[in-house]
């Protein structure tokens, strides 16, 4: 069972303004990869699981802007802990 969220906006700096947005799809191609369960927003993504699992696709997540070019990278971060469990669909149901 799912112990957090994880609320992630990414921002990579490039070196001469390129358009970001095929980095921030890269980024979220990573998150897909990982397998986690996941919500793509307009201005962040969340994601479902463990924390220490969460953590590390953010830090995966960054390597590869770095690898794409990126000479430095923001990543925001909200988290919501909760060892007996966590979900998006709980905290949001009364909303849908």
């Amino acid at each position: 069972m799912a112990n957090a969220l994880v609320s992630v906006q990414i921002i990579p700096k490039t070196s001469n303004g390129e358009d970001t947005i095929p980095l921030v799809d890269a980024a979220i191609a990573v998150i897909e990869a990982s397998g986690v369960k996941y919500q793509v927003n307009p201005l962040e993504t969340t994601m479902e699981g463990e924390l220490t699992q969460l953590f590390s696709v953010i830090e995966k997540m960054n390597q590869k802007m770095v690898e794409l070019g990126s000479i430095s990278v923001i990543s925001q971060v909200k988290v919501y802990y909760k060892p007996d469990g966590a979900s998006m669909d709980v905290l949001t149901e009364k909303y849908r």
